[in-house]
C-alpha cells in the first residue's frame, strides 16, 4: 500500500525526523511501513531523559527502538533504561547501545511503546501475532503510560474483527487438548483454533518462553471481553492471551490524513 501523505501539524515533525518528508515537498508517497515509522517517531517524542522504557516488539515497535538509540547517540536523550519485551528486541537494543535491565530491577516502568495487531474503539488491543504476548503484557502492565503505535489498517470495530489471529500462549503438554477447549469455549463466535507453525517446515512456533501459540479465528464478536479473558485464563494449560484490555493510555494512528492521537 502506498498513499500520498500531506502536511499536518501533528505529523509533520515526526515525518521529517523519520526522513520521509521535506519542507520543499508538498506531498510524498508513503508505504505502510513508512506510516508505521512516522507513528513510532511521534511516540518517541514522549520519551524523556532518565526514563525507564518498555521496548516493544514487532515491525512498528522496531522503528521506535531505532529512534531511541539514535537520540541516545546524538546526546538528545540520556540515562535511559530499556526493558525489552522479547529476545529479538533485546538484541536490537544492545546493537544500538541502549542500556537494558528487567522488571526485577525496575518493577515500575515510566513509559512503554509498542505496536498492536488490532485496536477497537475503546482502545482495547489484540497483540502477539509476533509471538511475544506474554513478555509484552508483563512489561506493559507495569508501566505508567502505554503508547500504542499503529497504521490505520489495525483499527477494528471489535476485537477479532479483522478475522486474523487472536493468539493464546499455551504450554506444549497436551496442546491439542487445550486448543480444543479454547475452540469450544467460543463456538458461538464461529471460533477455529490452529496451532501456529512455520509455513516452510510446518514445525510449531515456539515462544521465547518455550511455549506454543494457538491462534483463534472468529467469525463473529466474542462479546464481553473481560468475561472472555477470564474464561481463557481459567483453562489449565493456558499461559496468557493476546487481548490487552484497558491497558493503552494513548494510541497513535498513522493514516492518509496524517496522525491521529486517541487518548483514554
Amino acid at each position: 500500500m502506498a498513499i500520498p501523505y500531506p502536511h499536518f501539524i501533528a505529523s509533520e515533525k515526526a515525518a521529517m525526523d523519520a526522513g520521509l518528508l521535506h519542507p520543499s515537498s508538498p506531498s510524498v508517497i508513503l508505504t505502510q511501513d513508512d506510516l508505521k515509522k512516522i507513528a513510532a517517531y511521534k511516540a518517541v517524542e514522549y520519551v524523556e531523559s532518565g526514563m525507564v522504557l518498555g521496548l516493544g516488539t514487532g515491525s512498528t515497535a522496531k522503528h521506535a527502538v531505532e529512534r531511541i538509540g539514535e537520540l541516545l547517540r546524538q546526546g538528545k536523550l540520556k540515562d535511559i533504561v530499556g526493558i525489552p519485551t522479547s529476545k529479538k528486541t533485546h538484541e536490537q537494543a544492545l546493537s544500538l547501545g541502549i542500556p537494558l535491565s528487567d522488571l526485577d530491577s525496575h518493577p515500575v516502568v515510566d513509559l512503554a511503546i509498542d505496536g498492536a495487531d488490532e485496536v477497537d474503539p475503546f482502545l482495547n488491543l489484540v497483540k502477539g501475532r509476533g509471538g511475544s504476548l506474554l513478555r509484552e503484557k508483563m512489561v506493559e502492565g507495569a508501566c505508567k503510560k502505554f503508547i500504542v503505535i499503529v497504521d490505520e489498517s489495525k483499527l477494528v470495530n471489535y476485537l477479532g474483527g479483522s478475522r486474523l489471529a487472536m493468539p493464546v500462549e499455551v504450554i506444549q503438554f497436551c496442546w491439542k487438548f487445550t486448543a480444543s477447549r479454547l475452540q469450544n469455549l467460543f463456538h458461538q463466535s464461529g471460533c477455529v483454533a490452529k496451532l501456529r507453525t512455520f509455513p516452510d517446515t510446518a514445525d510449531p512456533f515456539v515462544t521465547d518462553n518455550g511455549n506454543f501459540v494457538v491462534d483463534l479465528y472468529f467469525d463473529r464478536s466474542i462479546g464481553d471481553l473481560k468475561a472472555a479473558s477470564d474464561s481463557i485464563l481459567q483453562l489449565p494449560g493456558v499461559v496468557e492471551h493476546g487481548m490487552f484490555l484497558d491497558m493503552a493510555t494513548t494510541v497513535i494512528v498513522a493514516g492518509e490524513l496524517g496522525l491521529t492521537l486517541k487518548n483514554k
